[in-house]
């Protein structure tokens, strides 16, 4: 085969079709976006809605991955009394998309957005969910606020949601924000040039990080993956980098943490149900314990996060060229989260594990997750003293086949992963790679190369090699249809 010519958006639209999504947006769609548009752009005579605060003075910004353009939220920071307020706009798509409408219901099958390197899927059309329901730079846009005030131990208080009007003033990205929180690297262009906005973003980073302390102390676990990121150039995969965390990423995730409690205590606390994500206790704590006891610890029978986190955090320092297999295989091992209904009246609600969260759902990405969506309307509802748009009964219905779509997006995403490492490889056969091996048994043994960050299978010399063995191998030939990347012991 020519691995060249191999046309990997035929074969994502494929593996979407397969894995039984429907990506193509149904009849009718174009004229509800029309209509749209036509309320979001159109001229209005109507007076301002008392229910709607104007926040578009502030400094708004949106820190996200270089190439994104769905913006469901962005951030801003002040310091207060007592700590930091943080308030976190979401895009209002509740207020777009109408229930159960032509587009609601193409986006209720999908559940989300599906994303590939060559070819994303939305859940909603483009015209929405990068353009009007998109917290873009330099436009006006409805948004529902989660407003909380954080202290120095990083706990949260004063936890407020509202409807506003915002603007985006700083599109930015994790990649040039990141390193330089850090100190690694000086400000970029954008950030340079306005001082006022440099000052914003180190409050949110110092928000930020008490409220990742204070989620570690209460037993988070910190993995630090480093995830796989190809460089796609006109539609075609020309290497595959990689794509670690940083202070940008940490200060998204925190404060993302923050506005999903925030949604999942306040519609707990007025007696609403809702849908929240969550991760259990793990059912296979026993193989986890038997792991640690293999690199010396001792954990108890009992699942313990906090315990879990520091043996983590202990072997990420001791051994780093082994620790991404060890997370790799805890996180495999703690099992996938899930959605769930939670009563507004459950006493105990199931909580998140990872997170060391007790109330948590999803809601800052409405253009690409339709429980977000579903959030948004619950907790405007909540806002104007209305019924909930759905029973119980729904929303159980809605977690159950989100559930099933998010499995069905990680094999699509998976396997395009693996193809598209494959093209990626094709000028490389021959040459030699230094990595670690991640599976020997029955099925094959295997090997995750450092540079580039991809994992293949050894099919010659592969004798004597068992999990975490260090390795030189050759690479011998990628198969992009059949998604094969193979390898000979050098």
């Amino acid at each position: 085969m020519n691995n060249s010519t191999f046309d990997l958006a035929a074969s994502a639209y494929a593996e979407m079709i397969k894995n039984g999504f429907h990506p193509d947006f149904p009849a009718g769609s174009d004229a509800q976006v029309a209509a749209i548009r036509a309320g979001v752009d159109g001229p209005s005579n109507s007076q301002p809605d008392p229910k709607v605060r104007d926040l578009r003075g502030p400094w708004w910004s949106s820190i996200d991955n270089d190439t994104s353009k769905d913006l469901d939220q962005i951030e801003m920071a002040e310091r207060v009394d007592g700590g930091i307020r943080v308030r976190v706009a979401i895009a209002n798509v509740a207020a777009a998309v109408a229930k159960d409408s032509p587009l609601d219901r193409h986006a209720a099958d999908q559940a989300q957005t599906v994303y590939t390197a060559v070819r994303n899927f939305p859940m909603l059309p483009t015209d929405l969910s990068t353009d009007l329901t998109s917290l873009n730079q330099d436009v006006d846009r409805a948004a529902l606020v989660t407003e909380y005030v954080v202290d120095a131990q990083g706990n949260l208080s004063g936890q407020s949601i509202y409807r506003a009007t915002v603007r985006n003033l700083a599109q930015l990205v994790y990649s040039k924000v990141g390193p330089w929180l850090e100190g690694k690297v000086p400000a970029d262009a954008k950030v340079a040039a306005a001082a006022e906005l440099q000052a914003q973003l180190r409050l949110q980073d110092e928000a930020a990080q008490a409220m990742k302390a204070r989620r570690v102390a209460d037993g988070a676990l910190e993995f630090c993956r480093v995830e796989s990121d190809p460089v796609v150039v006109n539609g075609r995969v020309q290497a595959i980098h990689e794509a670690p965390e940083n202070r940008a990423t940490e200060l998204i995730e925190e404060f993302m943490i923050g506005a999903n409690k925030t949604m999942a205590q306040t519609l707990r606390a007025a007696g609403r149900s809702c849908i929240r994500r969550v991760v259990r206790a793990p059912e296979r704590w026993d193989r986890i314990v038997a792991l640690a006891a293999q690199h010396g610890t001792t954990l108890s029978s009992t699942p313990d996060s906090k315990a879990l986190n520091d043996f983590l955090t202990a072997q990420r320092k001791a051994d780093p060229v082994h620790y991404p297999d060890l997370a790799l295989a805890v996180v495999k091992l703690m099992g996938p989260g899930e959605y769930a209904v939670i009563a507004g009246n459950d006493p105990d609600p199931l909580g998140h594990f990872g997170l060391a969260v007790r109330e948590y759902a999803h809601s800052t990405a409405p253009n690409r997750r339709y429980a977000d969506l579903v959030a948004q309307r619950l907790v405007e509802a909540m806002m104007d003293g209305i019924a909930a748009p759905y029973t119980d009964a729904e929303l159980g219905a809605i977690a159950l086949h989100c559930n099933v779509q998010e499995k069905a997006s990680h094999k699509v995403e998976r396997t395009m992963e693996k193809r598209e490492a494959a093209v990626a490889l094709a000028g490389s056969v021959g040459k030699t790679f230094h990595g670690v091996v991640t599976g020997a048994d029955q099925k094959g043994t295997y090997v995750r190369v450092f540079d580039p960050p991809v994992e293949g299978r050894i099919i010659r010399g592969e004798q004597g090699l068992d999990v975490g063995d260090t390795v030189d191998v050759k690479l011998v030939d990628t198969n992009p249809q059949m998604a094969f990347i193979d390898f000979a012991r050098a």
